[in-house]
């Protein structure tokens, strides 16, 4: 239940926070520490229900096994869309050390409000998922 609620706290928490900096065109390195615990909190909540489903404990329903797996697919799918989201912004630029410093730091806060866009989307999706989980987990 701990870990449960740690999901739902650091996803709710880096998703706040990225959209916010996502609205307001701000770049935070704070954003990637909340995503990152975030992720760390998905990633043992599945290796917990893993370890008690091999252990033949039974879930109180079948969708809650679905919604405590999803949110470490969410994770790594929108890890692989951030590379995408990246290297769109980087489109028809050829050689980077040809840009202007002013035009490498644009280029740069593009890439970076990219990924944050695309990674807030996931934490929020995440959230979502595992409120349902929660909602179905009872006795």
């Amino acid at each position: 239940m701990v870990v449960g609620i740690a999901v739902l706290a650091c996803n709710g928490l880096a998703g706040g926070l990225g959209a916010v900096l996502w609205v307001q065109g701000w770049i935070s390195n704070w954003f990637w520490y909340a995503l990152r615990a975030a992720q760390v909190t998905v990633v043992v909540q599945a290796l917990i229900g893993f370890y008690l489903l091999a252990r033949g404990a039974v879930a109180p329903d079948g969708l809650h096994v679905a919604y405590g797996v999803s949110p470490l697919v969410v994770t790594l799918v929108s890890e692989l869309m951030r590379l995408g989201a990246a290297a769109r912004q980087l489109e028809g630029v050829d050689d980077l050390e040809a840009l202007t410093r002013n035009e490498q730091v644009s280029l740069a806060r593009r890439v970076a409000l990219a990924e944050i866009g695309v990674m807030t989307v996931g934490a929020l999706l995440i959230l979502t998922l595992a409120l349902r989980g929660y909602q179905t987990g009872g006795p």
